[in-house]
């Protein structure tokens, strides 16, 4: 993987899960990325908003009717406080400014990139694909709290199938081709269309699984959902 960047969608509710920011996750995976860096990896490390956006969220509904662009705001200002605590993290690592706009020329001569909401209609999921076609890298491993995707809503449907491999034309009948704010899609519908146009392969996995994830970095054998 070291001719390009590897891309790594962090979902925010491996970050900030309910019980608040998950510091022992935190340490366990800058350790892991570390070990990729010293050997010459370059990553590109897009955070989610998770339970932090939720509580902004829910809060402002109990006061006052909210639009769909003030929940996007929301959400994205979330991702953009959880990237910082991630760049505080990685401070040796990782550039010292977050990017908030997939769109612009970055300065990038460290070895992680690290990056957040843009703007309302688009999600970190779009951002990270977004900064994958910029930076030519083949995949985008989105990590969440789902360890597959399935072929319908399991938590409304008791007969839906996880998936190990599916097309993007298939992916796509799935989540469809609307993005609405603090939807729960696997990966999101523009973002779907973007990496479907682009030909780039995303790999859904289970966030909290290390030893899985480093499986997926030294291309063995892993668990989750492979869409290309």
């Amino acid at each position: 993987m070291k001719n390009s960047p590897i891309v790594i969608s962090l979902g925010g509710s491996i970050v900030v899960p309910k019980s608040g920011i998950d510091a022992a996750f935190l340490k366990r995976f800058a350790t892991l990325i570390r070990s990729f860096v010293k050997s010459g990896e370059r990553f590109i490390l897009v955070v989610g908003g998770g339970n932090t956006a939720r509580i902004y969220q829910q809060a402002a509904r109990k006061v006052t009717k909210l639009a769909d662009e003030d929940i996007d705001w929301l959400g994205i200002h979330s991702t953009r406080l959880n990237a910082h605590l991630m760049r505080t993290i990685f401070r040796a690592e990782a550039q010292h400014i977050v990017v908030k706009d997939p769109t612009r020329t970055h300065v990038w001569t460290k070895p992680l990139l690290i990056a957040a909401g843009w703007k309302p209609g688009w999600s970190t999921d779009y951002v990270a694909t977004r900064l994958a076609k910029k930076y030519k890298a083949e995949t985008v491993i989105n990590l969440s709290n789902i360890a597959q995707a399935y072929d319908k809503d399991p938590a409304k449907y008791k007969d839906a199938k996880p998936l190990a491999n599916i097309d993007w034309k298939s992916f796509r009948k799935i989540v469809g081709n609307k993005w609405i704010p603090g939807m729960n899609a696997p990966f999101d519908p523009i973002a779907s269309r973007l990496a479907s146009q682009s030909k780039i392969r995303v790999i859904i996995a289970d966030g909290k699984n290390l030893s899985n994830l480093k499986k997926i970095l030294t291309g063995k054998k892993y668990f989750g959902t492979t869409i290309e």
